[in-house]
C-alpha cells in the first residue's frame, strides 16, 4: 500500500498518528518474529510518548509514611534509607520512543538491533533532535545495528544529518538531496586493518509510493531484511486506513 500522510488533512486531525505509529511498531516486531529473524533472536516493542522517566514522589512518601517505616505486628521498625538531596539538577530531554528492539537470547537477552520510527516530537526542537541523535549514536557505538524511518511530514528537520553532526562528520556524509521523508540503515563494523566504521544506506521516501526493504544488521550476527512495506500494509489494515 502507498505511504499515507497521517499528519495533515484529510487524515489529521480525525485519525491519530500516535495510534498508527503504535500499530506499525507492533507490526514490524511481529513480522520479524514470525518470518525474518533466525532461531535464537526475538523482537520486542518499546513505545513511550513524552519519554520514560520516574516521577519524583518523595514528597508524597514523606507525607504518608513519615521519616521511617512503621512497625508491623510488634516487629522492629526499620528506617528507609534515602539519598541526600541532589547537589544540582540540569534540564534534560527524554525523547519519544516508537522502537522495535531485537535481542539475541543466548547467554541472556542481548540487544543486537533496533528500528526507530521517528515522531514529530523527535524533530520538533534542537534539543529534541540532539537527544534522538545521541540515542542513535549510543546504540551504534555499542555495535547495535539500526534503522531509522521518518515519515513525519509536518516537521522539516533531517535526523540523519543531526546524527552526522553529533558524530562530527563532514558534509558528504549528510543525507543526499533534499528528501523530507527517508529511511536510513546503519551497520557498525570493525575492519582489520582500518578501524571502526559505520556503513549506512540512505533511502528517500515519498507519500504515495511503496516503502523499501532495508538491511537490519544484527550485532555479531546476520543482516536481515526489514520489510517496511509488508509491516506498513499490516498496520494500515489494522487501523482501517
Amino acid at each position: 500500500m502507498p505511504l499515507l500522510d497521517p499528519f495533515r488533512p484529510p487524515l489529521a486531525p480525525v485519525r491519530s498518528w500516535e495510534s498508527f505509529h503504535a500499530h506499525w511498531t507492533v507490526a514490524i516486531a511481529e513480522r520479524l518474529n514470525r518470518a525474518v529473524l533466525p532461531e535464537g533472536y526475538f523482537a520486542e516493542v518499546q513505545v513511550h510518548v513524552g519519554g520514560r522517566v520516574e516521577v519524583d514522589a518523595a514528597s508524597f512518601e514523606e507525607s504518608e509514611a513519615g521519616p521511617g517505616a512503621p512497625a508491623s505486628e510488634g516487629g522492629v521498625a526499620v528506617a528507609a534509607w534515602a539519598p541526600p538531596r541532589a547537589t544540582l539538577s540540569i534540564p534534560a530531554v527524554f525523547p519519544d520512543e516508537f522502537e522495535v528492539q531485537v535481542f539475541r537470547s543466548s547467554g541472556g537477552a542481548t540487544l543486537v538491533g533496533a528500528v526507530e520510527l521517528i515522531s514529530p516530537g523527535n524533530k520538533d526542537r534542537p534539543e529534541m533532535r540532539r537527544a534522538f541523535a545521541a540515542k542513535c549514536a549510543c546504540s551504534l557505538q555499542q555495535g547495535v545495528g539500526l534503522v531509522i524511518v521518518d515519515v513525519v511530514t509536518d516537521r522539516q528537520a533531517n535526523l540523519h544529518d543531526a546524527l552526522v553532526r553529533l558524530l562530527d562528520q563532514p558534509e558528504p556524509f549528510r543525507f543526499p538531496g533534499s528528501a523530507m521523508l527517508y529511511a536510513v540503515a546503519y551497520r557498525p563494523v570493525r575492519r582489520d586493518p582500518g578501524g571502526d566504521w559505520i556503513d549506512f544506506w540512505p533511502t528517500p521516501l515519498a507519500v504515495g509510493q511503496v516503502l523499501p526493504t532495508m538491511p537490519l544488521a544484527l550485532r555479531d550476527g546476520p543482516t536481515v531484511p526489514l520489510e517496511l512495506e509488508d509491516s506498513y500494509t499490516e498496520a494500515r489494515l489494522r487501523s482501517r486506513l
